[in-house]
């Protein structure tokens, strides 16, 4: 599964992340602050978000208002030193549907999130997923269009899939960086530009018309 993970203290961060990955097998985003959170969760496919209370810029608390009033459903855990009963219920009221105080053993949040993921179980993705006249084929990594194989590279492959998991979303640079590249790759946004570009000319020179489409200032969409 597919989970953010938005937590400004960089030591704790970097701890969850490697147990999530590591002993959850969870695919793992990690941003540092809430309006990156909400961006991140708006503009990308997750299966859990686990949210810290207190964040720079915009907390916790405000992050899941604003998706639950844009009819966010995926279930989302709140992190947080405060204990109190007030501000649990304070915590689910805002859109949370666990909470987690601090300190908290791993394994307990390992727990939490499983119990949430059967809660909020996503189907596994399809082998293949069809567009048009193309098949995007996830076992043999490979785009076929009526059966014959377009060439793509490795990068250009993992971007189209991303696209094709958010359909008419915009993705920004950053969730494209962090999601074909991996959280803290050295490459910049010129990478995904030029990326973008290559795939973008592979299928509008065979004739498909323009299906990735430029946001100025933002990033890019995808329209089948």
């Amino acid at each position: 599964m597919n989970i953010l993970l938005a937590e400004d203290d960089k030591k704790l961060g970097k701890l969850v992340k490697y147990v999530l990955e590591k002993k959850g097998n969870y695919h793992v985003d990690w941003v540092q602050n809430g309006e990156e959170a909400l961006v991140y969760a708006k503009g990308s496919s997750y299966d859990l978000l686990v949210l810290d209370w207190m964040m720079p810029v915009m907390d916790g608390i405000e992050v899941c208002k604003s998706l639950r009033s844009s009819n966010y459903t995926q279930a989302i855990l709140l992190l947080t030193a405060k204990d109190a009963l007030q501000d649990k219920i304070h915590g689910l009221d805002a859109g949370a549907d666990d909470y987690l105080t601090k300190p908290f053993e791993m394994e307990e949040l390992l727990a939490r999130l499983r119990s949430l993921g059967r809660r909020n179980f996503a189907p596994i993705q399809a082998d293949a997923v069809t567009f048009g006249e193309f098949t995007l084929n996830r076992t043999s990594h490979q785009l076929l269009r009526n059966g014959e194989e377009i060439l793509l590279s490795q990068r250009e492959y993992q971007l189209l899939d991303l696209f094709l998991q958010n359909i008419g979303n915009v993705l920004t640079r950053e969730v494209i960086l962090d999601r074909v590249w991996g959280i803290g790759s050295d490459v910049s946004h010129k990478n995904v530009d030029v990326t973008v570009k290559m795939l973008r000319d592979k299928l509008e020179g065979i004739g498909v018309g323009q299906m990735i489409h430029s946001v100025r200032g933002v990033g890019y969409r995808f329209e089948r």
